[in-house]
């Protein structure tokens, strides 16, 4: 099934961290699935659910459900941590508007994500957490004192 564009897709990959987010939503937006999997490196990990990480075949299926839907996403950076070619992202998102069957769409979160620079300098990628921590998880480890 083709899928029409939402926006064309103007924008190379990142050249700094920074830039990820706004590349993931153009790429997002513009209904093409493998113009989205370029902004991940081979390997990547995706947690479309929490406690539920996928990669490969099953990241761009994943992403691909929510292209179908036909809705943009917004993204809205909150920070951007670097340190050399690696970078963690929090950013705050939302998909919300009308699907193609005519329903309402609304999915949100903060995501938690970390991206890398590659060879070519482009920055992907590598863990994307589209919803971040939620209230009431238990920690990995302790807290820090």
């Amino acid at each position: 099934m083709s899928i029409t564009p939402i926006t064309p897709i103007t924008r190379e990959l990142a050249e700094r961290p920074e830039e990820v987010p706004a590349v993931f939503a153009e790429r997002f937006n513009s209904g093409d699935p493998a113009a989205l999997a370029e902004v991940y490196e081979d390997g990547a990990v995706l947690v479309p659910r929490p406690g539920t990480p996928v990669t490969g075949p099953e990241l761009h299926a994943a992403n691909h459900r929510l292209q179908q839907l036909g809705v943009p996403i917004e993204v809205r950076p909150r920070h951007v941590y670097r340190n050399g070619d690696l970078a963690l992202l929090i950013v705050d998102w939302v998909i919300d508007g009308t699907g193609r069957d005519g329903r309402p769409v609304r999915v949100e979160g903060t995501a938690t994500d970390v991206a890398r620079r590659g060879p070519d300098g482009r920055w992907r990628y590598v863990i994307d957490n589209p919803f971040g921590p939620r209230p009431g998880e238990p920690a990995a480890e302790e807290p820090m004192p």
